[in-house]
């Protein structure tokens, strides 16, 4: 069996991962329940394949 590594960013790594997402906007996301997250002690660990799905279904066109 091929195991499937899950790879798990902190706050401070998915904003540097997505230009024009702050720091302050994700730990909102993740507070308010809108971005699925757990904390490990202080802080918020975030799924990065959760993160791009979340991100690509958020897109909308104005």
């Amino acid at each position: 069996m091929a195991e499937t590594k899950i790879t798990m960013l902190t706050i401070k790594e998915a904003a540097a991962l997505v230009d024009g997402l702050t720091e302050y906007r994700i730990r909102e996301l993740c507070k308010s329940g809108q971005l699925p997250c757990f904390r490990a002690g202080k802080k918020y660990l975030i799924n990065k394949d959760i993160l791009y799905k979340f991100l690509s279904n958020n897109l909308s066109v104005q």
